[in-house]
């Protein structure tokens, strides 16, 4: 049975919800894995059964402030003693894998050992497209914050690389009960709520922010506290999502086939990445403020056809416990293949010059 350390960063919940799918699809291949978490404090964490006893570390995050990167407190925040020990006393020996999901303390630890590591990431893109959003001082914090020898970076596309699609767990899509589900957590609440306002009247919004402890109303807007369950169940049945523009929460509302807003969050480059080519293959609309002449033109927009990924979890478990023996790049290739865009998407890909 093949021993495993899997690192995930914990900031947000895209990471956990990733690595969730992948550690159900690990155990149903067999293998024996330990998770560690860093990143966020242990309090806040929710909905782990699937981790088992997990460890937590403290990490590195990045601090936002009204829906911007807070440079000054990220680096305030950051515990550089504290991480160096965590990461010279985690010993690697028992393992016979180390996975990292862009978590910094397993992937320097395994730097550190001369161990062989594999990331798997949304982050991990950038080891290959190299995007022009990044700059200098981001392609520096993506090369070094979680260093892995083998990069597996997913993708709602590949763009010409040996990228995979997104791991996803089964949902089913539920009939369309015209409410929106908006989900902005880096956002001030009072922002989102001055945005919604106009449109309240007209339309049901479903409010989902981790300031809310308790259910309530506010000017027609329901704000509800963070809930796996209940999240998932308001996302399959609504008919649209306003988001920040983070990787798990728009790869599900895409094979849901909702109609998606999205906002990156102002200075992080994964996330104004991800806005980018959500607009190139022209998947969602994407604003870089909150605003209310695009939030009342989105609203018009009718829900698109779904994009159709195969299992990613489940091939990406069985190519891990094999011990890597087929290359990436046709693992990639077989993957893509198996994915389905609707019509539009398939048009705007060819468009760029890439095979679909």
């Amino acid at each position: 049975m093949m021993k495993i350390l899997f690192g995930v960063q914990g900031t947000g919940n895209g990471h956990v919800s990733r690595c969730r799918t992948l550690a159900k699809a690990l155990s149903a291949a067999g293998a024996d894995v330990d998770y560690i978490f860093s990143g966020r404090d242990a309090k806040d964490y929710f909905d782990m059964d699937a981790f088992g006893h997990y460890k937590v570390y403290e990490g590195m995050s990045f601090a936002t402030k009204n829906g911007k990167i807070n440079l000054r407190k990220t680096v305030q925040r950051i515990k550089a003693f504290r991480l160096i020990k965590d990461v010279r006393e985690l010993d690697l020996a028992k393992y016979d894998t180390i996975i990292s999901d862009f978590e910094p303390v397993s992937a320097w630890a395994a730097h550190h050992q001369g161990r062989e590591s594999i990331g798997i990431s949304n982050q991990a893109v950038c080891q290959y497209l190299k995007p022009k959003e990044y700059g200098v001082i981001a392609n520096t914090i993506m090369k070094f914050y979680a260093p892995v020898t083998n990069p597996i970076g997913l993708h709602w596309f590949h763009f010409g690389h040996a990228l995979v699609p997104p791991m996803i767990d089964p949902l089913v899509c539920k009939p369309e009960n015209g409410k929106i589900v908006v989900y902005l957590p880096f956002e001030s609440l009072e922002d989102i709520i001055n945005n919604l306002i106009p449109f309240s009247q007209n339309y049901e919004f479903e409010c989902f922010h981790p300031d809310v402890k308790l259910e309530a109303t506010n000017n027609e807007i329901k704000l509800k506290p963070l809930s796996r369950d209940v999240f998932t169940n308001a996302v399959t049945s609504c008919s649209g999502i306003i988001a920040n523009t983070g990787f798990a929460l728009i790869s599900e509302a895409l094979v849901l086939g909702k109609k998606i807003l999205t906002k990156p969050v102002a200075g992080q480059f994964e996330q104004l990445y991800n806005g980018d080519c959500l607009a190139q293959l022209n998947l969602a609309t994407v604003m870089h403020t909150l605003d209310k002449q695009t939030i009342e033109h989105w609203l018009t927009q009718p829900s698109p056809s779904a994009v159709i990924y195969p299992d990613v979890a489940t091939e990406l478990a069985k190519w891990i416990i094999s011990g890597q023996q087929e290359t990436l790049v046709s693992l990639s290739k077989r993957l893509w293949q198996q994915t389905e865009f609707p019509y539009h998407v398939q048009q705007r890909i060819k468009a760029l010059g890439y095979a679909i």
